[in-house]
């Protein structure tokens, strides 16, 4: 057995154990976020090489990483495999989606933009956050390249298509797919359509008259420029046939399980084979993709390059943090839909929101006198708190950068577009962004989905 499929066989071994580490050890997840906030305002031009990147994600993650292989070496195990999902399937997808070209003639209007938005939180629930984002962050730069007021669109498209659009089903966020896995019916997350469309629409009425009001900013020969008469066409549809592997890889590989173990098989349990599908269909991708077609969409792997390099380090220096939720969570006095929706949803912009849901749901469960997350999603009492626990995770994922990896994507996209780059915010930029836009819409859906509606849902 090789090196990777035994970490997984050692992964699904029951714990004998839970290492509580010391609250210090926090500090390094604590500086390295504040280094991938601050070092780029301070040393701009040293900190766009991913090598200094993955200096400063070593230096800070070593001291963590040493001090659980002394004291709890199989506490490294999860993360480390967690890692590798969250970085095949995210490159799978960057990679797979860089081969489709969207065609046309389409000119960055406020209409075509909210409607492209509005595309996107939709197709985020069939293609996931991540394939979704990677899939329409090019064509929306493209179509808005003459313009010069045009951070907020992104900035937008973080919110809606990064984040909050992936809602309604297991594929779209990451923690949903997480309570599939645990026993949540598939067709459950549909109940939050009740909070997912109006806050949809609330951000989408808000980026229209933002961006109508830039718009008229603009110099009139980018107002009444279209992009010429070109008919819209998708170039590299045979991409899509390698994410629909992707996704069938992904729901399918639970079920395959228990079919394997049920015919004796021998597949070891959390044997890697849904990873090697993903890089399978990524590789193909680049097979059977022309070149010309990665030139034309400015493909290249810097973007996910980074991501790597930077959730390298997120990934080990967050494990005393996750651990300490893990043993300390029911502590927090978390006891209402409300308060598990800001507790869920806070921690979920800077740690992996993925993790923060089982905490958090598995906090929900003692609240909810049940025994795991299947019966949440089944009881009265339980049922909104779970909806509050996922609706947190995925919405308020939009609040930072370092939220889902899709935000950080699409950021070093725009960032690094060549001619149709969009100067982005820096981390706190970003932040006064979400604080003020995002925040007031979620109090509205903590008054009226948790407060004054929470026995209906």
């Amino acid at each position: 057995m090789t090196a990777l499929p035994r970490l997984f066989v050692l992964a699904s071994a029951p714990a004998h154990e839970i290492f509580e580490p010391h609250a210090a050890w926090v500090t390094f997840f604590v500086l390295l976020l504040l280094c991938i906030a601050v070092l780029p305002l301070v040393v701009e031009h040293w900190w766009e090489h991913n090598s200094n990147k993955a200096i400063v994600a070593g230096l800070l993650s070593l001291p963590v990483a040493v001090y659980y292989l002394l004291n709890s070496p199989i506490a490294l195990v999860h993360p480390i495999l967690e890692y590798f999902s969250f970085i095949v399937l995210l490159w799978s997808l960057y990679t797979i989606s860089g081969g489709i070209v969207l065609r046309g003639s389409l000119a960055g209007t406020p209409r075509v933009n909210t409607a492209l938005l509005a595309i996107g939180a939709v197709i985020a629930n069939i293609f996931g956050t991540t394939g979704a984002a990677m899939l329409l962050i090019r064509p929306l730069l493209r179509m808005n390249e003459k313009r010069q007021n045009k951070k907020h669109i992104v900035i937008f498209f973080i919110f809606l298509v990064a984040n909050i659009g992936g809602c309604l089903t297991p594929l779209g966020d990451p923690p949903l797919f997480l309570g599939y896995l645990r026993g949540v019916p598939f067709t459950w997350t549909l109940s939050l359509a009740p909070i997912w469309l109006p806050t949809a629409l609330i951000l989408l009425a808000i980026f229209y008259f933002w961006d109508r009001k830039a718009f008229a900013a603009e110099a009139p020969e980018v107002r009444s420029a279209s992009n010429g008469n070109e008919p819209l066409s998708i170039a590299g549809s045979i991409n899509f046939l390698f994410i629909v592997g992707v996704l069938a890889a992904t729901i399918i590989s639970s079920q395959l399980q228990h079919i394997v173990e049920a015919t004796g098989l021998g597949w070891p349990e959390g044997s890697p084979y849904r990873e090697l599908i993903m890089i399978s269909m990524g590789l193909l991708s680049m097979k059977f993709t022309a070149k010309a077609l990665r030139t034309e969409n400015r493909f290249n792997f810097a973007a996910i390059t980074e991501v790597a390099v930077l959730f390298a380090g997120i990934f080990v220096t967050m494990v005393p943090a996750l651990a300490l939720l893990g043993i300390h969570g029911a502590e927090l006095g978390v006891s209402s839909p409300a308060q598990f929706f800001w507790a869920t949803g806070t921690l979920s912009s800077f740690l992996d929101n993925a993790p923060t849901y089982l905490v958090f749901a598995t906090t929900a469960t003692s609240v909810a006198h049940v025994n795991d997350i299947r019966e949440l999603a089944a009881s009265d009492a339980g049922r909104v708190l779970l909806k509050a626990v996922s609706v947190g995770a995925v919405f308020m994922g939009a609040n930072t950068y370092i939220g889902p990896a899709p935000n950080f994507m699409v950021k070093v996209i725009a960032d690094t577009a060549k001619e149709r780059r969009v100067k982005m915010p820096s981390f706190f930029g970003y932040m006064l962004y979400s604080v003020g836009i995002l925040v007031p819409v979620f109090i509205l859906v903590t008054l009226v989905a948790f407060v004054l509606l929470r026995s209906y849902l």
